[in-house]
């Protein structure tokens, strides 16, 4: 894991991705990587402490980047409930550089992945490579093996390339050749795309999609936080972020929001929520049950940050739209007459009863 302190670099500067080789491996032998919290213990933590780092987090956020405390907030919420997020924005605003810092501030390794029409499976997960010299395979470790992966344009590969995730994502693990390799905790991927250019894409499948847990919508800068960029660009004032907890505590911290308290009529009140989605009559197809599983995991994590150990209905409501709208589908009469899933979502909200 990287230990070090976030480095000072240009604001919305590029990260190339880099690859790791394993250890050698011949080609009968199944080597797996120790766990990543093996023979280490870590204090057992509590809400408080969870409000406490993410406080840390959004101070050292603040140095680097202007404004998007929704977005950061976003990133830590789907880490804490074990997660990924699909990030949705123009080119130039900030996505890689916060997705890099972000990092930084949690003791992780990250790693970008530019995703182009000519990327291979073996591109992203690695290979096994013959040495001649000593008769055995070396595994060469793709990009995927590290705890935050931004995957940027993911839209830009063919969907054979894009179903190389779906292992990764939903079990963390990679299996390369018929040997399965547990990814290290914890382990996030920061998906990005273009809403407007869309020539030379390959959408993403409905069923590629309601694998992330949330799916961001990013917008440019108001004025105010325009002209701060600009001055902090001139008068070079950004500095680097300061590490605030590592990749161990945080595998606790997912603990603890797993045993957060939910009572019956908030559970009652997810339910509504989804089966409104699939009888809303703008609605081809609503959300499956991980849209209800997703608000269940959003709405404890956004408690254990406020440092709450029970949910409240705030907490299901805050993040509902960002956790549902890329699960539905809209009939085309709806989409012609401009009707968008956020805003089913938000009618719904509005339209649901909220426990008391």
């Amino acid at each position: 894991m990287k230990e070090e302190e976030g480095e000072e670099e240009p604001i919305m500067e590029f990260f190339e991705m880099t690859e790791e080789e394993g250890e050698a491996v011949t080609p009968m032998e199944i080597v797996m990587p120790a766990p990543a919290l093996e023979g280490e213990e870590v204090p057992s933590v509590d809400t408080k402490d969870i409000e406490r780092v993410w406080q840390k987090i959004k101070e050292e956020m603040g140095k680097v980047v202007v404004g998007k405390l929704d977005i950061i907030e976003s990133l830590f919420i789907a880490l804490l409930s074990g997660g990924h997020v699909l990030m949705e924005g123009v080119p130039g605003i900030a996505k890689t550089w916060t997705a890099n810092n972000f990092s930084n501030t949690l003791g992780c390794e990250f790693k970008r992945i530019q995703f182009t029409p000519d990327l291979l499976p073996s591109d992203i997960l690695g290979t096994n490579v013959y040495d001649p010299k000593s008769g055995a395979f070396h595994l060469r470790q793709g990009p995927i093996f590290a705890n935050i992966i931004l995957a940027d344009e993911i839209n830009r590969a063919p969907p054979k390339t894009q179903s190389a995730m779906l292992e990764c994502m939903q079990e963390a693990q990679v299996s390369i050749e018929g040997v399965t390799y547990p990814l290290d905790k914890p382990f996030i991927v920061l998906a990005t795309q273009n809403p407007i250019e869309l020539e030379g894409t390959y959408p993403l499948a409905e069923a590629a999609q309601d694998r992330f847990l949330l799916k961001v919508l990013l917008d440019f800068p108001n004025p105010e936080e325009e002209a701060q960029v600009i001055k902090i660009k001139h008068e070079r004032k950004y500095s680097g972020v300061k590490k605030v907890t590592s990749p161990k505590t945080i595998a606790e911290m997912q603990k603890t929001v797993e045993e957060i308290y939910i009572s019956e009529e908030l559970i009652n009140y997810i339910r509504d929520i989804i089966v409104r989605t699939r009888r809303d009559p703008r609605c081809l197809s609503g959300c499956s049950p991980r849209g209800s599983l997703t608000l269940l995991k959003v709405s404890k994590a956004h408690a254990a940050i406020r440092g709450r150990d029970y949910v409240v209905p705030d907490d299901i409501r805050k993040y509902a739209s960002w956790a549902l709208h890329h699960r539905m589908i809209l009939k085309p009469e709806a989409e012609l007459e401009g009707v968008t899933q956020v805003r089913v979502v938000e009618e719904i909200l509005n339209d649901t009863p909220v426990p008391v």
